[in-house]
């Protein structure tokens, strides 16, 4: 009789405990937080929804770059990045029809102080400007002066700044242009471009206007210049516009990208702009043109 109550009391034991386990079997799975797609094994919370950018085409290369980049960890984040001048795309984010609006230029000089005061400023990397011209164009190094009678129409012959006798054709930009506008201030010393028949804010289109205009010069983001041998950058007094003499203050042309927000940025237009800024990705900045804030050894 003891053997048989102790074999029922082992079986009820054992059905017991078989009860316990099964009943925490729903508490245990990794169901996550709803909305994060945060698990209880401490995985990173998953990031959806969609971003739109536009404005400047100097600095779109780089986000467009980016954005691949971002998407290849995050898949559900849909990105949108567009051109136009960084003032159209100042314009659209201050109307909240954008979610970022890039700019070479800051927020002020191309709003109304009230709309400026409502975005808030990501700045993320510096670039440079150069000068550029078709290739049959002999001067390889214009100095300050000559720039400036240039563009203002001063000087409409090359063999009146050592060139070869050819007519000087000015491909030039909108006045919504940021690039113009970096341009204006530190390699025209603020002098006003003429205004143009041929001009383009699309970087790509301007370049190859230049390339295939015999006597044409224009101005371009060292973005788009990596790898190129379609048009010839010019020196300026004497200095090559590369990014080591931009971070040594020697070449003077430069100016830093802005990335602004309606407000503060939140979801995935945050987490997008701090990766834009991440030492991840500053890697792939020097390789696309782009320079690095740590590295200047100057500032504005």
């Amino acid at each position: 009789m003891k053997k048989l109550i102790a074999v029922i009391s082992a079986v009820a034991l054992i059905g017991a405990l078989a009860t316990g386990c099964s009943g925490n079997g729903g508490d245990t799975s990794a169901t996550g937080t709803p909305g994060t797609g945060t698990s209880e094994t401490g995985a990173a919370p998953s990031i959806s929804g969609s971003i739109t950018a536009a404005g400047s085409s100097a600095l779109a290369p780089l986000v467009d770059f980016a954005a691949k980049e971002f998407k290849a960890s995050n898949p559900d984040v849909s990105i949108t990045v567009n051109a136009g001048g960084s003032g159209t795309g100042l314009n659209q984010v201050a109307q909240q029809s954008i979610d970022i609006g890039n700019s070479d230029v800051p927020a002020e000089s191309k709003l109304t102080p009230e709309q400026a005061a409502k975005l808030v400023d990501h700045k993320v990397c510096v670039i440079g400007v150069a000068a550029v011209v078709n290739p049959d164009v002999s001067v390889s190094n214009l100095t300050t002066d000559q720039l400036i009678s240039i563009f203002t129409g001063k000087v409409t012959n090359w063999k009146d700044v050592g060139g070869q006798d050819e007519a000087i054709t000015v491909i030039g930009r909108p006045s919504s242009s940021g690039t113009r506008a970096l341009f204006k201030e530190f390699a025209l010393d603020n002098n006003e471009e003429m205004t143009t028949t041929l001009q383009s804010d699309d970087s790509g289109t301007l370049l190859t206007n230049i390339a295939s205009t015999k006597g044409a010069i224009g101005y371009l983001a060292l973005s788009y210049l990596i790898g190129n041998d379609k048009v010839k950058t010019l020196n300026i007094d004497g200095v090559e516009p590369t990014l080591d003499n931009i971070y040594n203050g020697t070449y003077k042309c430069w100016g830093e990208e802005h990335m602004y927000t309606y407000g503060e940025a939140t979801g995935a237009v945050k987490a997008f702009l701090d990766f834009m800024v991440s030492d991840e990705f500053g890697k792939s900045m020097e390789t696309l043109g782009y320079g690095v804030f740590g590295k200047m050894q100057v500032s504005r």
